[in-house]
């Protein structure tokens, strides 16, 4: 791969990182909102959608970092 191929792709992993904490963060503060609700459903529905978007937050960093990992020792 050439060298600007490279650093698309560590730009776009570095970004994705970011996204995915973002995500993560935001999945926390809505399992976090679960402790305010007052029926059963809205608990289970909170507790679902947070878990959702931790997982998907948690899965873009990890697919970013590997990239990373992966492109930065193609660089060297």
């Amino acid at each position: 791969m050439e060298t600007n191929e490279i650093n698309a792709g560590l730009k776009a992993a570095q970004i994705n990182n970011a996204l995915g904490f973002f995500i993560m963060a935001f999945g926390v503060i809505v399992l976090f909102a679960m402790i305010y609700t007052e029926t059963f459903v809205e608990h289970m529905t909170d507790m679902a959608a947070g878990l959702i978007l931790i997982s998907i937050g948690g899965g873009m960093m990890w697919k970013a970092k590997s990239t990373i990992k992966k492109l930065k020792s193609k660089k060297e």
